[in-house]
């Protein structure tokens, strides 16, 4: 694939990754700020991706794969907490 794709697709995951974080800093509820943490995890895991494409290492693609597990079982565990169900 073609560099300037890469650097495109780095540079929206960055600012998605920026936006989500100010949320998670300036987020009324701690609700609020676990999705913006689900979706830093989320651009993390694309950036991952877009790595192991780039570097052709497609280990890099197993570990992207256990890092998203990881992080949907976190974020069920704090939602049950904020729920009250723990």
């Amino acid at each position: 694939m073609n560099f300037y794709i890469f650097v495109s697709l780095i540079t929206m995951l960055a600012i998605a990754t920026f936006l989500a974080l100010y949320r998670l800093l300036k987020g009324p509820t701690a609700a609020d700020r676990m999705v913006a943490l689900d979706a830093i995890t989320n651009t993390t895991a694309g950036v991952l991706l877009i790595i192991a494409l780039v570097s052709q290492r497609f280990i890099y693609m197993d570990v992207t794969l256990v890092y998203a597990i990881l992080s949907f079982v976190g974020v069920i565990v704090v939602a049950r907490y904020l729920e009250g169900g723990l």
